[in-house]
């Protein structure tokens, strides 16, 4: 049975139904950019996935890296597709094309990378980490920075990584110990240690560009005193040209759980004395630098988790066709009845259904994200572009740590559908579980997304953005009452919406009260049920634009349609009603999370 990666028919139907994205090409920006052009780019997207890169993961998986006195490998199966991905102008897809980018969409930009993702994720993260280094220097740095970094690394000619972690500051960056001392030239001796860093080594490129944090001699304590530095694996001379290496050793690759085609690498940084760096930014704003780049990351993230959903699921779905097992239910007794296909017997088809659910819903949950940083580049008022920019703030953390929470669990219903065989090496669902995993740890770890939500964002502007986020929703919600047969759907979501405005407001209260430990206790339930009621707002969506539809639509079209109606009841039927017991144990307000005493855990 082939291998699959996503679904094209509902791509098409968020990219042109739901968010009618070539509606952008009325803007100067995106004037080339109308809907045979984004056909065009989805498809040559997907092609590239499916015939270049998909062969890759189980390649990956299999081999992994390898690493011999500082120098790491990567399967060599990976460098055809790293060079076709160059010269296709995929790792800028949004980006300036003086840079070398093609100046797409987001949205659209994250269509074409769900299939790149969804392929092989951890051959994915080196173009991928490349882009993000070198959006930072596009952002931050001077222009002789960008004259010499930005290009060669949007074309791939150079990677680029990200230097954050170190031994003993993981997510409490404040504690890194990674130092610069300022020279007389202007450059800076880089000395430290890091570890964590994914493609911080490799042989797919030249030269590797490494951001990194460290702190100035003499600067304050904890994040006040971080900097950001621009340090080239080999020392790249004003002219561009590149000189001597630059003392950035690799000293170890992890052997992981999982994305074992992607090199985790620990760095040690001047260890001859001789590791010199550039400034990028101010002195002392290296955090206020990485939160200008953390929404991309986050996102991005976001789109991993999803895309190792999305391929589990159409996986599942092909085998539940082709596997035959079992007599139909209404059929058991009979002992002439034929064997039939799994996907006729209801439990496993409860499993297909909560797994289309969450791909679709995530599906559209991060183009409608995608959307939003499409409506910032082409507002032609602050109005819009701060309500859109609020949107941003806010689904950030609830698309990275709900999409890779759910995208893990419909990883594991992948394996359940494949029973013993999803269990063994020999078919994909076991390693895209695997997989999945770490992506609800790196980048900032789940928790920590939902801290950012409830700290942060739930309070930000006096939360305008949230209350803007269920005014967007009540507007959906409005036009499902007017649908006929959504009615019930529509009143079903609208109750959760109203719940969880009474949650966010007990919740930001206890936040800001004594009680402060409890509501962060309670920060990642809270975070979940946000997510559950974008979901439904997302399947309602949905649901409006197809119901009308199906009468009209062309006979291949008809069961897509229906599909979408039935997706929605499913979802906020059967699982939102969880929701909204989720929903009252929050406002319970228990605090025996806090209450426990330290030695009542056993150990």
């Amino acid at each position: 049975m082939a291998q699959a990666i996503s679904d094209r028919r509902d791509i098409d139907f968020v990219l042109h139904e739901m968010l009618n994205v070539a509606d952008l090409a009325q803007f100067e920006k995106y004037a080339d950019f109308d809907k045979k052009t984004v056909d065009l780019i989805i498809s040559e997207a997907r092609n590239l996935a499916v015939k270049e890169i998909l062969p890759t993961q189980k390649i990956g998986d299999d081999e992994g890296c390898k690493y011999e006195n500082g120098v790491v490998k990567v399967p060599e199966a990976f460098k055809r597709p790293y060079k076709l991905f160059c010269e296709g102008e995929w790792i800028a897809m949004t980006d300036d094309p003086q840079y070398g980018g093609q100046g797409m969409p987001k949205t659209v930009a994250l269509a074409a990378g769900e299939y790149f993702t969804g392929a092989n994720c951890a051959w994915m993260m080196y173009p991928g980490l490349t882009h993000g280094a070198a959006k930072m220097i596009e952002e931050l740095g001077t222009l002789e920075q960008k004259k010499l970094f930005v290009k060669k690394m949007y074309t791939g000619q150079w990677a680029g990584t990200m230097l954050l972690t170190e031994p003993e500051a993981g997510s409490d960056v404040g504690a890194l110990t990674t130092s610069a001392k300022k020279n007389s030239d202007g450059t800076y001796t880089i000395t430290g240690n890091k570890i964590f860093i994914s493609g911080g080594e490799h042989d797919l490129t030249e030269n590797i560009i490494h951001p990194v944090l460290a702190r100035i001699e003499g600067a304050p304590a904890g994040t006040r005193g971080i900097s950001l530095f621009i340090v080239p694996k080999i020392w790249v001379n004003p002219d561009g040209s590149l000189g001597a290496d630059n003392d950035v050793v690799c000293t170890g690759i992890e052997e992981k759980m999982g994305i074992h085609g992607n090199a985790t690498c620990s760095l040690a940084l001047g260890g001859k004395g001789k590791c010199r760096g550039l400034l990028l930014g101010e002195e002392n704003k290296g955090m206020k630098a990485m939160f200008l780049m953390m929404n991309e990351a986050r996102l991005g993230v976001g789109l991993q988790g999803f895309g190792f959903a999305t391929a589990s699921y159409i996986n599942a779905v092909n085998y539940a066709k082709e596997r035959k097992q079992g007599k139909n239910l209404l059929q058991f007794m009979d002992p002439n009845a034929p064997t039939v296909s799994i996907i006729e017997h209801p439990d496993v088809r409860r499993q297909l259904m909560f797994m289309k659910a969450h791909v679709e819903g995530i599906r559209s949950m991060i183009y409608f994200l995608g959307s939003c940083i499409d409506r910032v580049a082409v507002a032609q008022n602050e109005e819009d572009k701060n309500t859109a920019q609020n949107l941003i703030e806010l689904l950030i953390p609830i698309v990275k740590a709900y999409s890779t929470d759910k995208g893990f669990d419909v990883c594991v219903q992948g394996v359940q559908v494949y029973g013993g065989y999803g269990y063994i090496k020999e078919f994909p669902q076991e390693q895209l579980l695997r997989d999945c995993k770490i992506t609800s740890i790196y980048e900032g770890t789940n928790g920590i997304q939902a801290m950012d939500l409830l700290g942060r964002k739930l309070g930000m502007n006096k939360g305008k953005p949230f209350m803007e986020l269920l005014g967007v929703i009540n507007k959906t919600i409005a036009a499902a009452k007017t649908t006929a047969g959504l009615e019930d759907l529509a009143e079903r979501v609208e109750k959760a919406v109203n719940k969880l405005g009474e949650v966010a407001m007990n919740m930001g209260m206890t936040a800001m009260s004594a009680k402060v430990l409890d509501a962060f206790a309670a920060a990642t339930p809270f975070l979940e049920v946000c997510g559950d009621v974008v979901m439904a707002w997302q399947h309602l969506w949905r649901a409006v634009v197809a119901a009308p539809k199906i009468a009209s639509a062309k006979s291949k079209d008809v069961a897509f349609y229906e599909g979408q109606v039935c997706t929605a009841r499913y979802f906020i039927k059967s699982l939102l009603p969880a929701t909204m017991g989720k929903m009252k144990a929050l406002s319970d307000a228990n605090d025996a999370v806090m209450a426990m005493p330290l030695a009542a855990f056993n150990g």
